[in-house]
């Protein structure tokens, strides 16, 4: 008869090589997983465009998206971050990068959706163009 040292031994051997081939499965799984994303985003009115007092431009825009990222959402994906950027250049700058609107998925339901929202945040271009004017 085996003793209780070798049946617990037994035991986890077993439950070990089970996890250890559910994971390896999982992960063999995920790595074949290509996500195609579909995205459009247009400006569909320019709501305010202003120079701020300290000289900078300032600029708060409506977009609207349409998005599915239901492909995105795999067995291990909880929530998935989105965000707009915009980027442009300027003559002080050869890459300016600006987040304009961002939101949490949590749920592969609402994963795909189509929104007509004003930006978060202010595109803001932060160089004085004043300066060059006054002499």
């Amino acid at each position: 008869m085996h003793s209780a040292v070798q049946r617990a031994n037994a035991l986890a051997t077993i439950a070990a090589i089970l996890l250890a081939t559910i994971c390896a499965a999982a992960s063999f799984l995920d790595a074949f997983n290509s996500p195609s994303i579909q995205a459009h985003v247009e400006v569909v009115k320019i709501n305010r465009f202003r120079k701020q007092l300290d000289g900078n431009d300032e600029v708060k825009m409506t977009l609207k998206m349409s998005m599915d990222l239901t492909s995105l959402f795999t067995w291990n994906t909880k929530q998935v971050f989105v965000f707009l950027a915009a980027e442009y250049e300027t003559d002080s700058n050869s890459l300016n990068q600006v987040s304009l609107w961002d939101h949490i998925v949590q749920e592969k339901e609402r994963a795909s959706f189509q929104v007509k929202v004003p930006t978060k945040y202010s595109l803001i271009d932060q160089v004085c163009h004043f300066s060059s004017y006054i002499q």
